[in-house]
């Protein structure tokens, strides 16, 4: 799929001649997993201009976008704008954007107009300034446009040479393996008569436009070389705008297509520098086969600035570091250091351990648990040094564009380091020049908050205190009140909360430990065993409905995912498992369960099949509440005990309680957050797994039925049943040291002839029930007719 995506780069957009190299080097400019700000702390939307942001660090094409897919809109706005300010007082805007765009829903625009449905229309207002004669576009538009207006005319008459252009310039939304074979428009003829038309104008503006449309048309012509003579002969007298460097674009295409690697590169950075509107292109564009190229654009450049530029795309490929040092020596000002410090802080974070885990303890093996000590050890010793000395120095000197970037990132840095009290300096010396935008102080609030978390070794009253306002924020305000997308909080939430459980840990409070650590969040397929100890269960449930909380345990309490009727729910469902059904019913009451949740199947039926998307498709006269189902057990144990219809009350049970293990048409009884999701027992932990794998109490109630029986065919279905319970167990001890799915090995084994096979095959051979079974169960048709 990677490569039908790539192709859509091969468009030949109006800004670049791109090919199989340039998408292949962009693509190294990322990383091996996607760097979208989950695993961040700081926002580098803070401190670069938008125009930077798909460079931000990513482990995607580009950052935020993916792959760059505005070749043919990229300029729309301006365009229209700067038609709309010439045509002012002569056309409204709405009509300005209908001839420039058009009015149907767009799909990708071009680099002058989408003209799809309203070309006939200017190709008819051409051919009325040209003949004189009414036509069906004049007719419909000299109700609304004055056509004898200079301006009117001057603006169709472009549009109608644009348009010829755009045959070959507007990509299309092109999905293949195949390459995209490149148009060339050969009209010499057209060509020429364009740029004579720029000869003869005096207009600023018009001229403009004319210039830079005979570079496209030349660009895309088969003499690419022309369009190179015309720039060089004419770019003296053209103002240095937008149109100017998406023509200085196309001639840095066209040097790369004749190999001409370094001045292409040259030329490339000139644009990245001048026009933020193709920073994403030229920086895909920008591609030195060797080092010789590089060091052959690096001496074209004049002066400073045009260093500088050429540095700022090979920090993007290369080393942002060495990129910002080269830089700041030659223009401390420069704004293509913001992004790249943004680059270079993103960089060190990937680094930083925030999982306080060890890998790497062996195949299919947790990783060892750190202490908040050894995880600060480990981090510190990862911030590469030499980055925090060039940020520090850069911080230190005040004298670039944004000061404020620097002295919080070397703060942050310091945080990494350990150094506390000097990160807290330079997030006060950030603050007076910091800009007075939501972002910025939320960026700035965000790391001295990670900073005043990463002073605490140790739990005290006196030092929770500092965080409060911060956790609440955090945890609580933000995710309510703030509606973008940027700011990178997500983070800093996850460690904060792993952080204070291992403080917790180590303090020996272990409910405040699970309540900030959340145990079911775990790869290891252990998730929610902090409740497999009861003692724990009843530690942390006494916890949440402690009503004298403090401040801090207020705020752990909220953010827990689990809740008391869950707590009570996984009670309630292990009671039943365990038969132990008043109790049961006493933790169902206190839960969201009583009334609401209903089983799919009819818990009650005991069937030769188990397919529980059968017995759920299946019509019911009545549908179980779990409330309904433990009141209706109750009632038939009672009966049992009074020995009324022993026979019917023990099948029923059985069927009950086969029903709610893994085999049965009832597993949303037990599929509740605390005991875990899966359509597999080996998605569950272990002593999960083996509760709703367990038939024992289906087995033993199917027993009694079977000694109650008054007939044959009542007693081969009580050996029937006996037998599935069988089958399981034999699966059950089969894969017991299974850890996941995948680890089964087959053997040549599928079945065995369990007791209760055998015994229904030599004593209830005619029965009416063994011919059902023969005719629905694989299993024993197979074992019969061997």
């Amino acid at each position: 799929m990677k490569k039908t995506l790539l192709s859509r780069l091969f468009l030949v957009s109006s800004a670049v001649l791109l090919s199989a190299y340039g998408i292949i080097y962009a693509c190294a400019g990322g990383d091996d997993w996607d760097f979208f700000g989950y695993n961040s702390n700081f926002t580098p939307e803070t401190f670069a201009d938008k125009s930077y942001s798909p460079l931000f660090l990513s482990g995607g094409i580009f950052y935020g976008i993916g792959f760059d897919t505005q070749h043919n809109s990229r300029f729309n706005s301006n365009i229209k704008s700067d038609w709309a300010t010439y045509l002012k007082g002569k056309v409204d805007t709405t009509t300005v954007n209908y001839f420039l765009i058009g009015d149907e829903k767009p799909r990708y625009y071009s680099d002058e107009k989408n003209a799809i449905k309203n070309k006939e229309e200017i190709e008819d207002l051409h051919v009325f300034y040209k003949t004189k004669k009414e036509n069906k576009g004049s007719q419909k538009w000299g109700k609304k446009l004055n056509l004898k207006d200079d301006k009117v005319k001057n603006f169709v008459e472009f549009l109608y040479l644009a348009q010829k252009i755009e045959t070959v310039s507007i990509g299309e939304d092109y999905w293949s393996y195949d390459p995209v074979v490149a148009k060339t428009f050969n009209d010499a003829k057209m060509i020429q008569s364009i740029e004579n038309v720029y000869n003869t104008l005096s207009d600023p503006f018009l001229k403009n436009r004319y210039w830079f449309l005979t570079m496209k048309a030349r660009f895309y012509s088969n003499d690419k070389q022309k369009a190179i003579d015309f720039f060089n002969k004419t770019e003296s007298s053209v103002p240095k705008n937008t149109l100017y460097y998406r023509a200085l674009a196309y001639v840095a295409g066209i040097n790369f297509k004749q190999k001409k690697y370094a001045v292409s590169n040259y030329l490339y950075a000139q644009v990245f520098d001048k026009c933020p509107e193709l920073r994403v292109v030229t920086a895909y564009s920008f591609r030195p086969k060797n080092e010789s190229d590089w060091t052959k654009a690096l001496a074209m450049a004049k002066n400073n600035d045009e260093k500088a530029a050429l540095w700022a795309i090979h920090g993007y490929y290369k080393d942002e570091k060495q990129a910002i040092e080269k830089i700041y020596e030659l223009n401390p000002k420069s704004e293509h250091l913001n992004y790249l410090a943004t680059r270079l802080v993103n960089r060190l974070e990937q680094s930083i351990n925030n999982s306080f885990q060890l890998t790497g303890q062996g195949e299919n093996q947790p990783p060892k648990q750190q202490t908040v000590a050894e995880n600060k050890t480990e981090n510190k010793a990862k911030v590469d040094n030499s980055a925090v000395d060039l940020i520090s120095k850069i911080s230190a000197a005040g004298n670039t564009e944004k000061p404020y970037l620097w002295d919080i990132a070397i703060g942050y840095l310091q945080t990494l380091k350990g150094d506390y009290a000097n990160a807290d300096k330079n997030y006060s010396k950030a603050e007076k020049t910091l800009p007075k935008t939501e972002l910025a102080g939320m960026q700035l609030r965000l790391l001295r908050f990670v900073n005043n978390l990463n002073k605490i070794d140790k739990l005290t009253d006196k030092n929770e205190k500092t965080i409060l306002a911060d956790l609440n924020w955090l945890y609580y305000e933000l995710p309510k009140t703030y509606k973008g997308q940027e700011f990178r909080y997500q983070n800093a939430s996850s460690w904060s909360r792993s952080y204070l459980s291992h403080l917790y840990k180590e303090k020996g409070n272990q409910v405040m430990a699970e309540i900030f650590g959340e145990s079911r969040y775990s790869y290891w397929n252990d998730g929610n065993s902090y409740y497999d100890n009861e003692k724990d269960l009843l530690a942390i449930k006494s916890f949440l409905e402690k009503s004298n909380k403090s401040e801090i345990e207020k705020i752990g309490a909220g953010i827990y995912s689990l809740k008391l009727k869950d707590i009570n729910n996984f009670q309630a469902v292990q009671a039943t498992f365990k038969n132990k059904i008043p109790e049961a019913i006493a933790f169902m009451q206190q839960t969201d369960s009583v009334q609401y949740y209903k089983f799919l199947g009819n818990p009650f039926n005991g069937n030769i099949k188990d397919c529980h998307d059968c017995e759920h498709a299946a019509y019911q006269k009545r549908k179980y509440t779990y409330m309904d189902f433990l009141t209706t057990i109750k009632s038939m144990q009672e009966k049992l005990a009074q020995k009324e219809d022993v026979y019917t009350n023990s099948l029923l049970l059985g069927n009950a309680f086969y029903n709610i293990s893994h085999f049965g048409n009832g597993r949303t009884f037990y599929e509740i957050t605390i005991i875990g999701y899966g359509s597999s027992p080996y998605s569950f932990r272990n002593s999960m797994k083996d509760m709703i794998t367990d038939n024992s109490v289906s087995k033993m109630y199917y027993q009694k039925a079977f000694e109650a029986a008054s007939t044959k065919d009542q007693k081969a279905k009580c050996l029937y049943l006996i037998s599935k319970c069988e089958r399981n167990d034999y699966y059950n001890k089969k894969y017991s040291d299974v850890n996941n799915y995948w680890e089964i090995r087959e053997d040549k084994v599928n079945f065995i002839a369990w007791n209760a096979f055998k015994t229904l095959r030599k004593d209830y051979s005619d029965t009416k029930y063994y011919q059902d079974v023969i005719a629905e169960c694989g299993y024993f048709s197979t074992y019969v007719n061997q």
